[in-house]
This record gives structure tokens, C-alpha cells and sequence, in this order.
């Protein structure tokens, strides 16, 4: 079985690098979503399922979450297990998809640095505003998750912050409480990015998680 991690947004596989140490001796795949271009979660999660043989457990955090759900759809039979951070089952509100649109506005008009201020993490200087716009339409675009989670049979898990200011905790016991073979993690003191601000917490919840899904 295979592990594929699948980065946030503005970030990119290199949020992982807390994680690697924890992960020794397992098939670790880490893709950069920017790389796999097009605009579309449901086509990311169709790259990395062609690309990435075989059975596999995914740990998606925020937008690799939702990449992560849209490959549970196109192949449920591969996918042993889910571990969501930050990432919800529904799709964009009106109010939040208006948010996306301008933030697009802005990196297209004024550029990265007058985005950065609003996002939730400082891009990596690499990224360009192309890379990140094709990013938020993705996220502004993606289909509603809920039948997914609901008729997912394998572990999935939800990591959250008590502060993530993108997912409130108890929409994400919600989710949690919707799967048949769901659990929440609450993470205390943290943001969005829990593996991140909180590595050791997260790699324990890691272990768990690849030893439930193979």
C-alpha cells in the first residue's frame, strides 16, 4: 500500500518534511500539485491516481483534502483510508466562492504581494500568480463531497484545529460523524495546518492512521 500525501494551499510537498522521518520504511508519495497544471481537483486526483499504482491510503490537508476525496470517488476500490486536515465535505457557499473570485481579482490586477496579506500562509517565492490562480478556481470549483464521505467504508479520520478559521470544529465532528468508519482529532492551540504547527501530535495520528488503513 501506498501513502500519498497531497499539500495545502498556498503551500506545496514540502509541508510534509515533518512527516518523512515518521514515515521511514513506508511508499511515501508526496506530489506537487502546481506540477500536475489544469485547474480542477477532480483532475488532479485523476493524475496522481494514474500515476500512483496500486492500493493507497491519502492524507490530504485543506485542498489536497478535497483532492483526496474526488480520488475516494473516481476509485473507491484503491482507496484504503483517508485522513482529512482542514479540508471540508462541501462545496464552496456563495460567500466563500465571492472570496475566491477576489482573491483571484487581486493576483491577477495587483499581483502576489498584495494577495499574501489575506491568505492563510505565505506562498512559497516560486509560485507564480498563474500557479495560484488555477489553485483558487480549483477550490472555488470543486463538487460537493458528502455522498463520498457517507459511503466511504474504509478509516477516515478528521485533523482539526480549534482556531482553523476554515473549518469550524463542529462542522468537522459533523463529517466525522457522517462516515461509517469516521474519527475527529481535535488539535488544541493550532490553525489550520496542524501538521505543521503541531508535528508530533500529527505524526502520533499519522502512525495510527496507516496502521488502520492497510
Amino acid at each position: 500500500m501506498k501513502l500519498v500525501l497531497i499539500h495545502a494551499f498556498p503551500l506545496d510537498e514540502r509541508m510534509w518534511e515533518p512527516q518523512r522521518e515518521t514515515l521511514g520504511g513506508h511508499d511515501v508519495v508526496a506530489p506537487n500539485l502546481y506540477d500536475l497544471g489544469g485547474n480542477s481537483v477532480d483532475g488532479w486526483a485523476d493524475r496522481i491516481l494514474d500515476d500512483v499504482k496500486g492500493d493507497l491510503a491519502v492524507v490530504g490537508a485543506s485542498v489536497g483534502g478535497y483532492v483526496a476525496l474526488a480520488m475516494a470517488r473516481s476509485q473507491p476500490e484503491r482507496t484504503r483510508g483517508l485522513l482529512l486536515a482542514g479540508a471540508r465535505a462541501g462545496a464552496d457557499s456563495a460567500e466563500r466562492r465571492a472570496a475566491r473570485n477576489e482573491g483571484i481579482r487581486t493576483l491577477r490586477e495587483e499581483g502576489v504581494e498584495a494577495w499574501a496579506p489575506n491568505a492563510p500562509a505565505p506562498p512559497p517565492p516560486e509560485r507564480t500568480v498563474d500557479e495560484l490562480v488555477r489553485t483558487l478556481e480549483a477550490l472555488r470549483d470543486r463538487r460537493d463531497a458528502t455522498d463520498v464521505v457517507r459511503g466511504f467504508p474504509g478509516p477516515l479520520w478528521i485533523a482539526v484545529g480549534d482556531g482553523d478559521p476554515f473549518l469550524p470544529v463542529d462542522e468537522a465532528r459533523e463529517i466525522a460523524a457522517s462516515a461509517p468508519n469516521g474519527r475527529l482529532e481535535l488539535f488544541e492551540g493550532t490553525g489550520h495546518f496542524t501538521n505543521v504547527e503541531q508535528p508530533e501530535r500529527f505524526n502520533e495520528l499519522l502512525r495510527e492512521f496507516v496502521d488502520a488503513a492497510s
